[in-house]
């Protein structure tokens, strides 16, 4: 396996800018996603990577080679396409074997590592069948295999599971992530659904507009995101944001909403709301750090029921709170009804601050 390097990576068709300066590092063994809405620049990013479209700017580095200039053959990788790309007339075995054989590499070599792949991907009593016979997940081991047997430097998938219906796609992610763990292979994986990029990855690489707007661990990502896009795109369901308006009065602080009611804010989260550019701050939080009241308690805000979706194991509420959306999730026990006026509680542990202007996370000075 191998490290990539991404220096300043540009790609530009006239002013329009797919991929704008893009620089990060994946680790060798690495599982990253690069992950973002339709047109965010993250497969054109692998496309780079992979050799498929020539760069603008910038430098790409596998292993130990700068590899502007060389074709996708010569780049050390494999890739796994969202619409698998098989044979249709070739058996798996045969699909497995054609990668081998354009190397020219000797039958009994052939064989041997289309059995040790195929005994990988739990695959061997498919091996005379055509993709027709196929399902699709089935199909989906037979691209991972055709990857594996080229034995290469990086792994790079474009929304694989894209095309299986929701519960395989669960059951892809597991075996997806088991595939990396036995090989600690160097994964580049690009897809639009956050679910799997937080679920699979040891890093993600949030996109928009052609920018990499944060690149870190699922974790840090969810937990501190660096903007209210990757706040509102990272989650399931999305932070809520709210727009208010900063106000002080002496040492203390407080978020008021044009409805008329204050939020006071703690010490701490009065010293990220005075280092806001603009009185304007956006008031972020995930469903699971919201207490939802049927009588006010200090601390909370008032809002009405929009909608109730019981889920089986856990109740979603959305909430209009002045005139904004917000999720929060309560016991299935809890009765609530579509209209009904609620008190929502914010904790102040856990709750997010954004600079209305500039989108950013507020930080305490």
């Amino acid at each position: 396996m191998a490290e990539i390097v991404l220096q300043r990576v540009m790609k530009n068709y006239g002013p329009l800018y797919a991929v704008n300066d893009v620089s990060l590092t994946v680790n060798d063994g690495e599982f990253v996603a690069l992950v973002g809405p339709s047109g965010c620049g993250k497969t054109t990013t692998l496309n780079l990577i992979a050799g498929l479209l020539p760069m603008s700017g910038g430098d790409i580095v596998i292993g130990d080679r700068v590899v502007n200039d060389l074709d996708p053959k010569d780049r050390d990788i494999a890739m796994v396409f969202q619409n698998y790309a098989l044979y249709p007339n070739k058996t798996v075995f045969k699909n497995l074997a054609f990668p081998l054989q354009m190397r020219k590499l000797p039958k009994d070599q052939i064989d041997q590592k289309v059995r040790d792949a195929a005994k990988l991907l739990d695959i061997t009593h498919l091996l005379e069948r055509k993709p027709r016979e196929l399902s699709g997940g089935q199909q989906q081991r037979v691209a991972l295999g055709r990857a594996l047997v080229r034995d290469p430097a990086v792994f790079l998938m474009d929304e694989p599971l894209s095309n299986l219906d929701a519960k395989l796609r669960v059951q892809m992610r597991s075996e997806i992530k088991r595939f990396h763990h036995n090989l600690n292979a160097t994964i580049v994986y690009v897809t639009h659904d956050q679910l799997e990029a937080v679920t699979m990855a040891d890093k993600m690489a949030v996109m928009n507009g052609g920018f990499l707007l944060q690149y870190d661990t699922p974790a840090n990502v969810f937990a501190n995101p660096i903007n209210t896009f990757v706040a509102s795109f990272i989650g399931s369901p999305a932070m809520s944001l709210i727009p208010l308006e900063g106000v002080t009065s002496g040492t203390d602080a407080s978020l008021r909403s044009p409805e008329g009611w204050e939020l006071p804010l703690s010490p701490m989260n009065a010293r990220k709301a005075a280092s806001s550019t603009t009185s304007k701050i956006v008031l972020g939080a995930r469903h699971s750090t919201l207490k939802l009241h049927k009588t006010q308690v200090p601390g909370s805000v008032p809002g009405k029921v929009y909608t109730v979706e019981p889920t089986g194991d856990v109740t979603f509420a959305q909430v209009f709170i002045n005139g904004a959306v917000v999720n929060i999730s309560v016991e299935p026990s809890v009765v609530i009804h579509p209209d009904e006026q609620v008190f929502i509680e914010f904790d102040q542990e856990r709750m997010h601050l954004f600079d209305a202007e500039t989108t950013m996370a507020l930080q305490a000075a």
